[in-house]
């Protein structure tokens, strides 16, 4: 089986604490606390310092400079094992004119705004379990700003993670897309396809979003001939993960294929082909001539690893 803690982003350890999220006293009580502590995001990268373990999240004070001001925007995380407050905050959107955001803020030399993509192969598990609903809310912000049903400007409601229109009282909720990826296996053999514009070589697992009214297995199996042309049966859950770019739920499942002749969209892939379970093995060693897997820290080489070590149930 795969477990939470090898796939980037799932598995935060903070308790969400929905309880509290309409209690604005509350709220107001953990902002002023400081004890509590905030993550800063800027134009949609979250602060990090460059240490000896790679990239790990800044966390500030609820009275640092740099995050005043930022009280009635401010997402609640939630609260730690110990139970300190944890919030998350967008700052200004400006630019300076060298773009030197080290400069506009007074950033030591450590620390700097690191895109999610960026660092997802070096990121510590606990610090992306705790960006990717951050990342998610803040996108999910700039592209529903107006009300849907009147368009108005709405309002930060719910600790942050709800959207109010003060003009029709319409509430707005963040969404999640459903997106399928799949193991697709003919007894030791895997389908794997490139898409374009991809890194030289990389092949990785089949994807793509569920449709209103389709089941997982369905979406799975329409997915794969549509991509591919090759029809699969069984469809089993595996495993999934947050994808906050923008926001995504990846849903991991095995599939047993019933043909093999591949017919690619070539709308959809630049190449698609059957590798045997050796040559994953070589490809994730970084030993393969002609594959290169999909990159540490996506879903996809989650799956193949666990393919490759035995620990996905057969069929």
């Amino acid at each position: 089986m795969i477990d939470e803690s090898e796939v980037t982003f799932a598995g935060s350890y903070l308790d969400r604490a929905d309880r509290l999220r309409g209690d604005a006293g509350a709220m107001a009580a953990l902002l002023d606390d400081p004890a509590s502590r905030v993550l800063p995001f800027w134009q949609g990268k979250p602060l990090f310092d460059a240490t000896d373990a790679g990239p790990r999240l800044v966390w500030l004070a609820t009275g640092d400079p740099m995050v005043a001001g930022t009280a009635a925007t401010s997402l609640f995380l939630g609260l730690d094992e110990g139970g300190t407050a944890h919030f998350a905050v967008e700052l200004a959107d400006s630019m300076p004119p060298d773009g030197d955001a080290a400069a506009l803020f007074g950033l030591p030399g450590t620390r700097g705004f690191s895109d999610l993509r960026a660092v997802l192969s070096h990121l510590d598990h606990r610090d992306a379990g705790i960006a990717a609903p951050a990342k998610g809310i803040f996108e999910w912000r700039r592209s529903h700003g107006f009300c849907s049903n009147c368009g108005a400007r709405n309002r930060v409601a719910y600790a942050g993670w709800r959207f109010d229109c003060p003009a029709c009282g319409r509430q707005h909720f963040p969404r999640t897309d459903p997106v399928v990826i799949m193991l697709v296996l003919d007894g030791d053999n895997v389908l794997l396809g490139r898409q374009p514009g991809w890194d030289d070589r990389m092949y990785s697992l089949l994807a793509g979003f569920v449709e209103p009214g389709e089941t997982v297995e369905e979406a799975v199996r329409r997915e794969v001939h549509e991509e591919s042309s090759v029809r699969v049966g069984t469809v089993r859950y595996l495993t999934s993960q947050p994808w906050p770019f923008p926001a995504s739920l990846m849903i991991g499942c095995v599939a047993r294929a019933e043909t093999r002749d591949i017919a690619i969209d070539p709308k959809e892939l630049e190449d698609a082909l059957w590798a045997s379970k050796a040559e994953v093995a070589l490809a994730l060693a970084g030993q393969h001539d002609r594959i290169m897997p999909a990159r540490k820290g996506a879903i996809a080489q989650a799956i193949l690893r666990a393919w490759v070590e035995g620990r996905v149930p057969g069929f």
